[in-house]
């Protein structure tokens, strides 16, 4: 392989992101900007995918590449990896492009060894320091790179702790850390059968190649699937000199934000510890102390820092999460990357940046992730009904807020038990002392997350926050025992698993039992950005929406119409679910006349305050689309109830209608239902029951159009898969929309058009377009068509599967797949405006609202999308960065 594989820091940049992953890039930048930046040297993401294409072997001539660049970090600092005189000691630490925080393996203190360490102790004249950092290495090494059960490690500190009669590490003298360090080794000569490693270098292959390894662990992977990262990225691996925190009082260790990423509060926000190392801050295992104490403790270096931190703001423009360490006085900083937020801190620093004039709108635009925003619209605790749980004695502890938002579930202690139980669809609390990585699968899909250890930049927190999940953190009044799966409080009052509890990660209050919730209130942030991104955008956001609440939440949340009105669900309300019933059970044209009739003032209801509510924008009508049998009682259950009749033989008025209803489900009862009698076909085949639909809409259209208003009524014709049944269908509704416009004695502004729902209809647009005055893409029966899929099967049966086996990147159905799918639009788009070149494109399925699906809509040139009413903010967010992101790629191709 002729790539270069390995980067010392000063030889990189912010620009090789893609190579040398989002940290590495950082640490060149800081380092070439002359920042106190330990050195060191990046192997690249691609040397990753390299290895782990080889069958987890590492490439030739890798590790000649390492020791060769190792070589100029040892003159850098003076010292040389495996030397018993001045030895250097390595972190290595994984970092992928994108960030992953917690999720891959860090070693700290590699190259120490017995002989290494009595160089570390004539070197600082520290036995206790060294000591502490060999049993550090052992842990980490025994655990990252020799699979050892990091809690076999704690039961061995905790024995020696124990026989000391102390509570904290930091108590432990010297012998008491040599006896760990002998419990340690002997670990893992028991687990193993073979003894420590002793060589500095096969530690540092071992510990590179446990770092390309944890790209696939699980929770990895978990993560990935979640945030729809790309697999084949692949994470570099930074092997940095090490600092080192736990020299004693005049040295430290922390993790910080220039801003608080709760609530975007323009304060520095961190936590640290002296005498410690930086997996302590983060594990959760001492509870650290906030940053400003550090003004008091160490006031020179706190300034030094925070002026560091503000300089990397302005320079990467956006709220940065750093890591450093303070060694005998001297500040060092190991990191920095764009620190995870919450949905509302996203929006405050994003226009408060702007503001502060650091950055202009379109960057705020781009700071924000779309998918933040519904966060936003989910509801918070009832203060009312917070202060009656307090005055009844509900609160159970309050430990700190370190993710914002309400929360109800059941106490689940387990994480591989709540991703369980939520599979099943209930709702869990993951109650933990505290977390780690391992317990991403059952973060994921809980409510929130408790725990009794941590602070504000543990994982729990930095997890909970990045995912918008609430979470308490550092409860420490409450006993958390994991064994016998429950939690205690300060009073003594213990509280089983299952038992429902609610979390308000706002202000770190944990209640027994469940609380009311209100709507959120907007505003501000939230509309500044969003109106930036209406003065950007160029696609319109329209929503699906059924009934006037719907269309009302809809306009509330920013939405220019409706692009997709399901008459169906309008059928199914209980008032008029018998006349459905009726109109399919009769047996003539004129008998479905008849009850269509009945119909036909509630379809006039229906349409006329939607039309009213949306206030002269358009909205997009679809024609009855399902199967008929979608409106009749259940097969199955219908059976059971005649055997039930014919057995009590006591009511044959009954049991006749129920026979004849049985005869009639089973007379529509259909193989493939999905692609059976539904859709346009349904219309052509019974056309009584879409003339009254169009009499409906137009009668209210022409009415409301007598009152001043404009309406645009859009009527679709769904499921047409060729021509002549849009033709068919299209002249004899517009024949009764001009019978009753004539009627009325107006003309209102109409469109007739189809969905493309099905592959042949997007084959053979340009015939479809010389009868569809607009396109509506119906993604999610195209989806279904063109892979093949059975929607519900392929999700509850084997899509999960495809995705955490890489088959598929993602769920088509979630997000659009742009190869596939994405083509038959793009032939379309093209075969439309052959005919009909002023053809009005948009988007109704729920792809509407996703934003990689809405950017690629932008990209083909629809004219809008369409997705549910709390997915509004979504797509208008997204369709202001496609704009930006198109913009860019263009300047980008013209240097």
């Amino acid at each position: 392989m002729s790539q270069k594989r390995v980067y010392l820091f000063r030889e990189g940049n912010s620009d090789m992101r893609n190579s040398l992953g989002g940290k590495g890039a950082n640490l060149a930048e800081m380092t070439n900007a002359g920042l106190p930046v330990p050195p060191g040297l990046t192997i690249t993401t691609e040397t990753c995918i390299e290895y782990i294409d080889n069958g987890n072997e590492m490439p030739a001539g890798l590790m000649d590449s390492i020791k060769k660049a190792l070589e100029d970090v040892e003159k850098e600092t003076g010292k040389k990896f495996g030397s018993v005189d001045n030895p250097l000691l390595l972190s290595v630490r994984s970092g992928a492009r994108l960030s992953m925080p917690g999720m891959m393996e860090t070693i700290l203190n590699l190259g120490l060894n017995d002989d290494t360490l009595k160089g570390l102790i004539s070197l600082t004249n520290n036995d206790r320091f060294a000591y502490d950092s060999y049993r550090r290495f052992l842990s980490m090494f025994g655990g990252v790179v020799l699979d050892i059960d990091k809690d076999e490690f704690e039961h061995r500190l905790d024995k020696v702790k124990k026989s000391k009669g102390v509570d904290l590490d930091t108590d432990l003298d010297t012998e008491a850390l040599k006896e760990v360090v002998t419990a340690y080794k002997a670990l893992i000569k028991e687990k193993t059968g073979k003894d420590f490693p002793q060589d500095p270098m096969t530690q540092l292959q071992l510990a590179v190649e446990a770092v390309f390894k944890s790209w696939n662990i699980p929770r990895a992977v978990a993560y990935r699937n979640h945030y729809k990262i790309d697999h084949r990225y692949g994470t570099a691996v930074n092997v940095q000199s090490m600092v080192f925190g736990n020299m004693g009082n005049d040295s430290a260790t922390g993790v910080s934000f220039t801003r608080n990423p709760s609530d975007g509060e323009n304060i520095f926000y961190g936590e640290y510890l002296t005498n410690a190392q930086g997996e302590d801050v983060v594990a959760g295992i001492r509870t650290p102390k906030p940053i400003s104490e550090l003004a008091v403790e160490m006031p020179a270096l706190y300034k030094e820092y925070v002026d560091i931190a503000q300089k990397l703001e302005r320079h990467y423009q956006d709220i940065q999460d750093m890591e450093f360490t303070i060694e005998r006085g001297k500040l060092y900083i190991l990191q920095t990357r764009s620190g995870k937020r919450t949905a509302k801190a996203a929006l405050k620093i994003a226009v408060d940046l702007e503001k502060e004039g650091i950055i202009n709108k379109e960057k705020a635009l781009q700071l924000v992730d779309p998918s933040q925003l519904y966060q936003l619209l989910l509801p918070s605790f009832d203060l009312k009904a917070k202060d009656k749980a307090v005055k009844d004695g509900k609160l159970l502890a309050t430990g700190l807020n370190a993710s914002p938002g309400a929360a109800t579930g059941m106490l689940i202690f387990d994480p591989t038990e709540a991703a369980e139980r939520a599979e099943k669809g209930e709702k869990v609390i993951l109650t933990r002392i505290e977390t780690c990585p391992d317990d991403i699968h059952g973060m994921i899909p809980s409510q929130g997350v408790l725990t009794a250890r941590g602070g504000m930049t543990s994982h729990a927190a930095v997890v909970a926050r990045g995912m918008g999940k609430p979470c308490v953190a550092g409860c420490e009044s409450l006993k958390v025992d994991l064994a016998k799966e429950t939690v205690t409080n300060a009073e003594g009052k213990t509280f089983k698993k299952g038992e429902i509890i609610s979390l308000d990660g706002g202000t770190g209050e944990v209640f027994v039992g469940a609380i009311a919730t209100v709507d959120p209130e907007l505003g501000g942030d939230f509309d500044q950005l969003l109106e930036w991104a209406d003065e950007v955008k160029r696609l319109v956001v329209r929503a699906n929406a059924d009934t006037p609440e719907d269309a009302e939440k809809a306009i509330e949340l920013g939405a220019k119409g409706i692009g997709l009105c399901r008459t169906e669900h309008m059928f199914m309300a209980q008032d008029r679910l018998p006349v459905v019933q009726q109109m399919i059970l009769a047996g003539t044209a004129e008998a479905r006349k008849e009850a269509l009739a009945k119909l036909l003032p509630f379809q006039y209801e229906d349409f006329k305050a939607i039309f009213k509510s949306m206030n002269d924008l358009p909205v997009t009508v679809r024609l009855l689309d399902p199967p008929l049998h979608e409106f009749l009682p259940n097969h199955e259950e219908l059976l059971a109830e005649v055997v039930e009749l014919r057995v009590k033989g006591n009511n044959p008025k009954l049991l006749k209608e129920k026979e004849e209803l049985l005869e009639k489900v089973s007379e529509l009862s259909e193989s493939n239902p999905m692609m059976g009698l539904r859709g346009c076909r349904l219309g052509l085949t019974y056309p009584e029951i879409n003339e009254m639909q169009v009499r409906a809409i137009f009668q209210a259209a022409c009415d409301l159009k007598k009152e001043g208003m404009d309406v645009k009524p859009e009527v679709m014709i769904p499921l047409v898969g060729h021509v002549n049944e849009l033709k068919t269908a299209r002249e004899q509704l517009e024949s009764v929309a001009k019978e009753v416009m004539s009627e009325k004695g107006v003309d209102v502004d109409y469109q007739f058009g189809t969905m493309i729902e099905i592959p042949r209809a997007a084959l053979t647009a340009d015939e479809v377009a010389e009868y569809a005055q607009f396109f509506s893409f119906g993604t999610n029966d195209l989806t279904q068509m063109t892979f093949g899929f059975s929607r519900d099967d392929a999700e509850a049966k084997f899509l999960t599967n495809y995705t955490e086996k890489q088959i598929l990147l993602e769920n088509p159905f979630e997000t659009l797949d742009q190869d596939g799918v994405g083509q038959l639009m793009k032939i379309a788009i093209e075969k439309g405006q052959s005919t009909r070149p002023n053809i009005k494109l948009g988007i109704c399925g729920e792809h509407g609202g996703d934003p990689k699906s809405v950017k690629f809509c932008n990209l083909i040139g629809l004219n809008y999308v369409s997705c549910s009413p709390f997915r509004v903010p979504i797509a208008r967010l997204s369709a202001a960065q496609a704009v930006i992101e198109q913009q860019e790629k263009k300047v980008l191709l013209t240097k």
